[in-house]
């Protein structure tokens, strides 16, 4: 059995609420179905549209949007469906039919500076992961098909997704001006073909599932909750922006050093050293007065 966890999201729309998953339910492929005969190819949709309120239903990457009639407002339907859905999928069953005709929406990519100098980020216009991966070594990154095609270009010594954008490190052998053309179109046909980013069953993977990462925090002591809070709300959403991450190890109550771990563009990046200390040692020992004295990258 499966372990899919649905959870609700408004959209710009009052009449169209997004049910999001926390696993992949397609391969990076999107469809629109207007009713029950126009859904014959997706068992999941059929099932949608026996319920009287539903008007379109639309299944992508990782969420299913539901276009609902006037006849019923979402906050008296949303929990029952977003169970017929979680339910659905936790008993296997079939979002589409292998034939099904998928929504063409086109692929872009395009190319963000990083304050590394090293790395460059590239964005995509469509959700590549459910969270962050970096691998630094074409051995260590078996459970993901594509990071493996990637190292096979001699100028790249590391790969690190998250969302919707790879990070990718190079050796000081090759300009990003000679390279990232031949990138960028690996990483758009790439996801094109609707190929494999992260392979779900790889233990590594199975690590990172919200439940996993849910269970590992309740395990902490309250400052170490206090600080994985703060990282995740006011640090992360800003080095994502520069194509990296930023996570929590170890919290040392006696000499008060919290250690973490730096990723992609964030990894080895000149300024980072700054970042850490003079951003995220002096938000830290602000938040929590009297509990941080120090913060260490134990990889930079």
């Amino acid at each position: 059995m499966s372990n899919f966890k649905v959870s609700t999201q408004e959209t710009s729309n009052p009449a169209i609420l997004k049910f999001e998953l926390n696993q992949f339910i397609t391969k990076h492929q999107s469809f629109e179905f207007n009713n029950i005969d126009d859904a014959k190819d997706s068992p999941l949709a059929q099932q949608l549209f026996y319920l009287p309120f539903v008007k379109k239903v639309y299944i992508s990457s990782n969420f299913i949007a539901i276009e609902r009639y006037n006849i019923v407002q979402w906050d008296d339907v949303k929990q029952e469906v977003a169970q017929q859905i979680e339910s659905y999928l936790n008993n296997n069953g079939v979002v589409v039919n292998e034939n099904a005709e998928t929504k063409k929406v086109a692929v872009t990519v395009y190319t963000e500076s990083t304050p590394n100098p090293s790395v460059l980020k590239f964005v995509a216009n469509k959700k590549l992961v459910t969270a962050s991966y970096e691998f630094t070594s074409i051995e260590t990154a078996k459970p993901s098909p594509m990071a493996t095609e990637l190292f096979h270009f001699p100028f790249v010594k590391s790969v690190f997704f998250d969302e919707n954008f790879v990070s990718i490190t190079k050796y000081d052998i090759a300009e990003w001006n000679d390279i990232s053309f031949e990138l960028r179109e690996f990483i758009r046909t790439y996801i094109e073909d609707a190929k494999e980013i992260v392979s779900p069953n790889a233990p590594e993977v199975e690590e990172k599932t919200i439940e996993k990462v849910e269970a590992h925090f309740e395990t902490l002591d309250d400052t170490s909750k206090q600080i994985v809070n703060i990282l995740e709300e006011y640090v992360k959403p800003a080095v994502a922006s520069d194509g990296g991450n930023i996570q929590f190890e170890s919290y040392d109550e006696t000499t008060k050093t919290v250690k973490v771990i730096l990723q992609g563009a964030c990894s080895g990046c000149p300024s980072s050293t700054f970042t850490l200390k003079n951003g995220i040692e002096n938000m830290l020992k602000e938040m929590l007065a009297g509990k941080v004295n120090s913060v260490v990258a134990i990889n930079g």
